[in-house]
């Protein structure tokens, strides 16, 4: 469980959260958005764009990363990102909930901050608007925008 959670529930443990629900929970792993990722990475595809990459080992290890140009592409979960469009946060432990999830958007920007830092160009896509056909055509169009733009200013110190 993540420090600022420990810190924050009494004795660092949920009240009334059986022994045996609290092993369910922690045995659940997290798995990529798997739909979301597909759906993102064919329409990279559709559109002829090149020299992208997945699993990069970089701050907040984003989903898509064009290692040439150094533009990262996170692709924001709806509920684990905290989207104000759709976002919600579960009546059921609520304090819980809300922590956690104040405590992502958090490390969103320290890993954005981070990325910059080193140089990389960070875009992020809520889920909603991959989904969204009009949305990713939007985002995909944005991005080629921002690869055209580096590789005039690459030409330009040649």
């Amino acid at each position: 469980m993540e420090k600022f959670l420990r810190q924050a529930l009494p004795d660092g443990q949920f009240p009334d959260v059986s022994a045996t629900r609290s092993r369910t929970m922690a045995a659940i792993r997290g798995k990529d958005n798997r739909t979301t990722e597909r759906k993102f990475r064919m329409a990279l595809v559709r559109s002829h764009i090149r020299g992208w990459t997945t699993h990069a080992v970089l701050p907040g290890r984003p989903d898509i990363l064009f290692p040439e140009e150094k533009i990262v592409i996170f692709l924001d979960g709806c509920f684990w990102h905290a989207c104000g469009r759709c976002g919600h946060v579960p009546k059921s432990n609520s304090v819980f909930w809300t922590r956690k999830l104040e405590g992502t958007r958090r490390r969103d920007r320290k890993n954005t901050r981070n990325l910059r830092k080193q140089g990389f160009i960070v875009m992020r896509a809520w889920e909603h608007s991959i989904r969204n056909g009009k949305s990713l055509h939007q985002f995909i169009k944005k991005l080629q925008h921002v690869r055209r733009l580096i590789s005039e200013a690459h030409l330009q110190k040649i």
